[in-house]
């Protein structure tokens, strides 16, 4: 524990304890010293404006009886004239120039041979007298009483901090010292476990302030694991289905070394780069299913509202030049627009593989149409094909992966399907797919949950005063 801030403190305390005990010794020896002026005052007589003191001697006596402190007092006019009393005191130049009120008593601090003293004085005065000839009474008194009971008082309120104050240490040493000890106990956990184990940690010994962290850290724990995952299967996947492409390139390639006739070796040719083509189209497919399962890309993983039915659109127009090439009318249908909220790279990468698995399982001649239905709750995006079509079966073991339903006719990667389900479930949505029903053929669906704008706020009244009185009550 850092003791700096309390070394800070306490020099602090002392200082404030020594001002209000200077302030608490004052009190009653001002007091004293008012009643002293107030007793010689009483024996001031003003006859025709002139002052006349009648002091008794056992008066004087009185106010010189103090052991401690050496009292003075005299009688003077507020311009300086001297009447009686001690001679040598100070006369300030505030009896002068300073607005007093007759009968008051006031305070000062002066100093008088080398010593504090504190003054109390008051003034006399008759209506018909000038102010410089008012008659001012003062007592002064040393300040060794006041500065002994000052210093008793700064005692008794600083030699017990010196007790109390390490006892409070070392009490808060301990406190914080077991309070701490199920955190440094936590501590010691993370700092022990293998780097692989992302297990949560268990809460059963962790005390009640610390579940809310613990429980913060294993949620950012399973998103570590999902995340250590989908890069695991990525990296499966990719050894798994990058082999035959390259080993069938590799086979390609040496027999295009051996090669001599030109006719033989430009078959070579375009047999690698048949390959080359499917390997990079594998790639990108398996890039893509990585950052839809990775959410490594938060800039692309932002939800917004958009038009699904011109993002869709958009989609189709970069489609069309492959269906003309494949012999395949690609056709689109909406009603209008269709708000979703949702991301537009990832449903641009949904539509990209419903659009190709649709016109790589459809023949030359055959249909493909994009269809988009909307109402208040929902938004379909649907893919109609009449080609090979799919069984009931198959209809849910196509969206895993590498699962192809004619390996032998078509090419391809089993991706497709996969990486739509994963971006469908993004956007709290399934994807599916069932034969067509309208005869050959499948039927490729998603479903959105339509975007409703928020209400607008409500319209200020005509009438302000109905607003202040429907407004909660200022104050308790």
């Amino acid at each position: 524990m850092d003791a700096g801030p309390l070394l800070f403190v306490w020099p602090l305390s002392i200082a404030f304890t020594h001002y209000f005990a200077n302030n608490v010794a004052n009190f009653p020896y001002d007091q004293a010293l008012r009643e002293h002026v107030a007793a010689i005052a009483r024996q001031v007589k003003l006859v025709n404006g002139k002052p006349l003191l009648t002091l008794p001697a056992s008066a004087r006596a009185l106010l010189r009886a103090d052991e401690t402190d050496s009292v003075y007092f005299h009688v003077v006019t507020r311009d300086g004239k001297f009447l009686a009393g001690d001679r040598d005191l100070p006369i300030p130049e505030q009896f002068v120039e300073k607005e007093v009120i007759p009968g008051e008593i006031y305070l000062r601090d002066a100093e008088f041979n080398g010593q504090d003293l504190r003054f109390a004085y008051t003034y006399l005065a008759e209506p018909q007298l000038p102010k410089a000839a008012w008659v001012v009474v003062e007592v002064a008194e040393t300040t060794e009483k006041r500065n002994q009971l000052a210093n008793k008082i700064v005692a008794s309120v600083i030699l017990p901090q010196f007790i109390i104050i390490p006892l409070a240490v070392m009490l808060v040493w301990f406190g914080l010292s077991r309070g701490l000890r199920p955190l440094t106990r936590l501590r010691k956990t993370i700092e022990t476990r293998d780097p692989g184990d992302l297990s949560p940690i268990a809460t059963r010994r962790v005390p009640e302030e610390l579940e809310p962290l613990v429980e913060a850290f294993n949620e950012m724990l399973e998103r570590m694991k999902k995340n250590v995952e989908a890069q695991q299967r990525f990296v499966a996947d990719a050894a798994h289905q990058m082999r035959t492409p390259l080993t069938g390139l590799k086979t390609q390639a040496q027999f295009a070394i051996r090669e001599r006739d030109p006719e033989a070796l430009r078959h070579a040719l375009r047999q690698i780069a048949t390959g080359v083509d499917r390997a990079g189209r594998l790639v990108n497919q398996l890039l893509t299913l990585a950052r839809t399962e990775g959410g490594s890309e938060p800039a692309q993983q932002k939800h917004e509202p958009l038009d699904l039915a011109l993002l869709i659109r958009e989609v189709i127009e970069g489609w069309v030049m492959v269906a003309i090439e494949k012999g395949i009318d690609l056709g689109y249908e909406s009603e209008g627009p269709a708000m979703i909220t949702g991301n537009a790279f990832l449903l641009r990468e949904l539509a990209k593989n419903l659009i190709d698995n649709g016109l790589r399982y459809t023949p030359p001649g055959g249909h493909v149409t994009c269809r988009i239905l909307a109402n208040a709750a929902t938004v379909v995006f649907e893919v109609e094909d009449d080609g090979v079509g799919i069984t009931e079966e198959q209809s849910e073991l196509v969206f895993e992966r590498f699962y192809r339903v004619d390996d032998a006719t078509t090419e391809g990667s089993g991706l497709g399907l996969a990486i739509v389900q994963e971006i469908a479930m993004q956007h709290d949505s399934k994807a599916s797919l069932h034969p067509n029903p309208r005869g050959q053929g499948a039927v490729a669906r998603v479903v959105f949950a339509a975007w409703r704008p928020p209400p607008p706020p409500p319209p200020p009244p005509d009438d302000y005063s109905e607003l202040y009185r429907q407004s909660p009550p200022i104050g308790p």
